[in-house]
């Protein structure tokens, strides 16, 4: 593989990198693509020995921007800073992501993501742009544009071209999360041709099956792919994740709660992502009423050691499930203040999860104190833009669930008809769709 071809955002530099070095670059690259091992201590590492590795800083950014990783912007605006000095041309493409970058880390996603796409649109073949662009997209609730960046670069693509799977991978979720599940599912599968180990195609798959209710098919599917993802994947706690939602599907919560207990409880404190995860699939299994609380205790301590001032709106709300759930008042308290402060600033430029995280928060506390009617009025006001949250088309729908089961407890007979009903149709076979069916006739009878 010629880092010519790889490396485009930064090819007129490739004759000042040296061999070794432009080599663990590509390996760094590759591992961000398939997300199989940690492309960030090897990039880390590599710019420990080559400190002005152009290549390595844009791998740098790239990653921590990918990741909205705001405890590391100070890190960003370093390896920006490098970028500059090396690359003084304005429309050097490496000094492009720079700009790009620097956008982020100065608290402006909206316009970094707009910048990295004008990269795209001059180098359709820039792999970094268009994973960054297409993560930013998604954390911005923006699923039309994240589908319709890549198709318009797709034909410009061959599968000679490296990294090819990893485009087709990246279309098929932001198909799936346009709710285009079978053509989604059809390119996952044709990047799994090309690379059957590709853990991103793989989590494509498992989405769409999830999204159809397709439990059995979905476990059949992630056992047979499992030496892939199981480990040594960045995904390998997320599809833990979604495999315990097939067996909550499948009414199998017990095989959920071990799930849990296996892999998603036992990662480690700094990993936010497997933390809200956990959040997620214990809300899941709390609303089955299934007693979880010891694990709510010990999964809201991990939260508090989280410092969750500048983390994304997603995270925040998986916070505070967990401190709602374990009642710890305090801390859900402050976390409830702080979003009333930053949508009080009238200077600040919140991006759209931002605005439904208070009513999120507020609903999640009412439920926690079996407050049922005040849980369904915050959310029945968000309910059709739960698609901003930041999250997945399967992360988000727990805000449906809690809206659904808050109405049946509250007896909200006419908002659960329409909830369950919607459901069903998207659903039919589900079985925990047939149990909310059954509540629902139970509950209209009373």
């Amino acid at each position: 593989m010629k880092a010519e071809v790889t490396f485009y955002a930064t090819k007129a530099a490739v004759a000042t990198v040296k061999t070794d070095t432009r080599q663990r670059c590509e390996h760094a690259l590759k591992m961000l693509l398939t997300q199989h091992g940690d492309p960030f201590i090897e990039v880390e590492q590599i710019l420990a020995d080559d400190p002005g590795c152009v290549f390595g800083h844009c791998l740098r950014t790239a990653l921590i921007v990918r990741d909205d990783n705001a405890a590391q912007r100070a890190v960003v605006a370093a390896s920006v800073a490098t970028i500059e000095a090396a690359c003084p041309d304005i429309n050097h493409p490496a000094r492009l992501h720079a700009t790009a970058a620097r956008a982020w880390f100065e608290g402006n996603s909206a316009r970094a993501v707009a910048l990295y796409s004008g990269i795209v649109v001059d180098w359709p073949h820039d792999i970094l742009a268009l994973t960054v662009a297409h993560a930013l997209d998604f954390h911005l609730g923006r699923p039309r544009i994240m589908r319709d960046r890549i198709a318009k670069v797709l034909p410009k693509w061959t599968a000679a071209v490296p990294g090819y799977p990893s485009l087709l991978a990246m279309y098929a979720f932001a198909l799936e999360e346009n709710g285009q599940y079978r053509r989604a599912e059809k390119m996952a599968r044709r990047a799994l041709a090309l690379d059957p180990e590709h853990t991103g195609a793989i989590h494509v798959v498992a989405h769409v099956m999830e999204m159809q209710g397709r439990a059995d098919d979905g476990l059949a599917f992630l056992a047979e792919t499992e030496t892939a993802w199981a480990e040594g994947a960045a995904l390998s706690l997320h599809l833990a994740w979604h495999r315990a939602l097939f067996y909550m599907e499948a009414s199998d919560f017990k095989s959920a709660l071990s799930t849990y207990d296996a892999l998603i409880e036992s990662a480690g404190t700094s990993d936010i992502s497997a933390l809200a995860d956990g959040s997620a699939l214990l809300w899941r299994l709390q609303l089955q009423n299934i007693d979880v609380r010891d694990r709510w205790r010990m999964l809201a301590s991990r939260w508090e050691m989280q410092t969750l001032t500048d983390a994304r709106s997603f995270y925040i709300v998986h916070a505070m499930m967990a401190l709602a759930a374990a009642e710890r008042a305090a801390p859900a308290a402050c976390l409830i203040e702080a979003l009333r402060v930053r949508d009080r600033d009238e200077t600040s430029s919140l991006p759209p999860e931002d605005a439904i995280a208070l009513p999120l928060c507020e609903a999640l506390l009412a439920f926690a104190r079996n407050d049922y009617a005040a849980c369904v009025a915050w959310l029945v006001r968000v309910r059709h833009i739960a698609h901003r949250c930041g999250g997945s088309l399967a992360q988000c729908d727990l805000i449906h669930l809690t809206l659904t089961e808050a109405a049946l407890r509250a007896r909200k007979a006419h908002i659960a008809r329409t909830l369950v009903a919607e459901r069903t149709a998207q659903k039919p076979a589900s079985d925990l769709n047939r149990l909310l069916q059954q509540r629902l006739r139970m509950a209209i009878a009373i």
